[in-house]
């Protein structure tokens, strides 16, 4: 007796290419562009797609979450510290306190939570896919980004002659994580510099990262441990708070800059140019800057 329905081998693959070219397409033009599928970029991605934007993930890898599915050493447990707790209640992720203010959870439990979470908010992902380049306009303003297919990196330049396809967005975060890609791209042509991160300091890195999670040139907004590199400020190690938080603050700010206007045409926004006073716990802590070319 058959258990399932009769399908043959051709159906299966035209669901799969029908589906897969119908979102393609549809994204072609985002609202935003989120580069990582880390915990910043799927939190950011998640409360855009809750205001109702059209966002769209691009992540290298064939697997969603970053290092948030192992924690650190390959150990699977996961870190934040208060108040981030509130994401892993948000998204019904169970967890300990392990000491007063700090948190943890099953990485595979809460990343694959915060992945269906992102999912059930309307956000659509492309992954086993590259950031190539960025796409610009008037003034360098960042206006999409250049894509590739993943594996196409790995093989030799001289069989591999594929050239990329473009994809427009208002806004792109860069949720690449230590290596920065977006910001890296610009940073190449003179246009932003780039740093890299400092060594770790816990408590010092994690209120950082979230205060400087901005828009650090027209139409690029940098978020989670990208903002280490960028702000050349310590680095977090395997606590998630941070990263979670600074994906909200994206967000957040991605909803003001398309706030002002239905198609934020000219760019105009938050440029990190000059000093920004940061805190730890009320008190003044360092300064971090950002030049712009």
């Amino acid at each position: 007796m058959n258990r399932f329905a009769p399908v043959s081998e051709g159906q299966v693959t035209q669901a799969i290419v029908d589906k897969w070219y119908k979102e393609f397409t549809n994204h072609i033009y985002s609202d935003v562009i989120i580069i990582g599928a880390g915990p910043s970029g799927l939190v950011a991605g998640r409360r855009l797609a809750q205001a109702g934007k059209k966002v769209l993930i691009v992540e290298a890898n064939n697997y969603l979450g970053g290092g948030f599915w192992i924690g650190g050493y390959f150990m699977n447990g996961v870190t934040v510290r208060r108040p981030a707790q509130k994401i892993l209640d948000e998204i019904g992720c169970p967890y300990e306190e392990a000491s007063e203010g700090l948190y943890i959870a099953s990485g595979p439990h809460a990343c694959s939570k915060l992945i269906a979470a992102a999912c059930d908010a309307g956000v659509k992902v492309i992954n086993l896919t590259k950031f190539d380049d960025v796409v610009l306009r008037e003034n360098n303003r960042v206006a999409g980004a250049v894509i590739n297919w993943t594996p196409v990196s790995a093989l030799p330049r001289a069989i591999t002659c594929v050239d990329p396809v473009a994809l427009e967005s208002e806004l792109v975060i860069d949720a690449s994580g230590h290596d920065a890609v977006v910001v890296e791209s610009l940073a190449k042509r003179g246009i932003i510099s780039n740093k890299t991160y400092s060594g770790m300091w816990v408590e010092k890195s994690e209120d950082l990262v979230v205060e400087n999670t901005v828009e650090v040139h027209p139409g690029l907004i940098v978020s989670g441990v990208a903002v280490c590199t960028v702000f050349q400020v310590p680095r977090m190690g395997p606590t998630f708070g941070g990263m979670l938080l600074s994906g909200e603050r994206a967000a957040e700010i991605a909803l003001q800059k398309l706030g002002t206007k239905k198609y934020a045409a000219n760019g105009n926004g938050h440029k990190s140019n000059g000093s920004t006073k940061l805190t730890t716990g009320g008190k003044k802590t360092s300064k971090a800057k950002l030049v712009t070319a």
